[in-house]
């Protein structure tokens, strides 16, 4: 049994141009269970805009256009319960290891989201558990989202998509921020969050966005997270 088996399905976000990362996670996924051959989980091809528009970047831009593509793709098929990954996505072996414990905390507690990677420190639970978390979260390279939430979700961003950034409402942005500000707006929404963090974003060259200063310089990237730099999400 793996953690997938409770999903519905599961979808890897991917540029197709980044064959390297394609084959990065294709390996992540075998190690943890979760073949593309078990016809459970599917690679789906990125967005690249030309632009970022009114996003911050060009990145942020991808990386909402995609996740927000999975999403209505989920709907359109009716699943009931969807995994959705990114393709720098370094996986736990705790995933394959604790996979039972996990889904037992799955099906314990009712849910909207739940994110297995983020980069919350600590979560004051010993072992290996979901727990319910309200706080606002970074990340969206390892998490699933029940049906019952998907299509306001949906909705939830393509209001973003038809303001101006800065908008009181909400305009463009980073997708983890869209989510938790979607969280905070909707009633009802439970959250849970994966104790201790089971996924990492992997290190690798981007071909969005620019190789930064520190990026190059061993022990400055998580230096200059910590005192404030946006950490980069999908390419999309």
């Amino acid at each position: 049994m793996t953690i997938l088996d409770h999903f519905e399905h599961g979808f890897v976000i991917n540029l197709p141009s980044r064959r390297d990362r394609r084959e990065a996670i294709i390996h992540e996924l075998e190690k943890a269970g979760m073949t593309l051959s078990s016809g459970k989980v599917s690679i789906f091809p990125a967005i690249r805009p030309e632009s970022p528009g009114a996003f911050p970047s060009i990145g942020a831009r991808g990386c909402f256009l995609s996740h927000l593509q999975v999403l209505k793709t989920a709907l359109k098929l009716d699943l009931k319960s969807v995994l959705l990954m990114e393709d720098d996505l370094v996986i736990s072996p705790v995933v394959s290891r604790e996979s039972e414990g996990l889904i037992r905390d799955l099906v314990k507690y009712r849910w909207d989201f739940v994110y297995l990677g983020h980069t919350v420190e600590q979560v004051e639970a010993p072992g290996i558990h979901l727990l319910p978390f309200k706080r606002d979260l970074r990340l969206t390279h390892f998490y699933a989202i029940q049906q019952a939430v998907i299509e306001p979700l949906i909705s939830f961003l393509e209001g973003l998509l038809e303001r101006p950034q800065g908008h009181p409402e909400g305009g463009p942005m980073h997708l983890d921020l869209a989510y938790n500000l979607f969280r905070s707006r909707t009633p009802g929404v439970r959250t849970l969050i994966a104790s201790p963090n089971l996924g990492w974003q992997r290190k690798s060259r981007s071909d969005i966005y620019p190789n930064r200063w520190f990026d190059r310089l061993p022990g400055f990237k998580g230096a200059a997270a910590r005192i404030g730099q946006p950490e980069e999400e999908c390419e999309g």
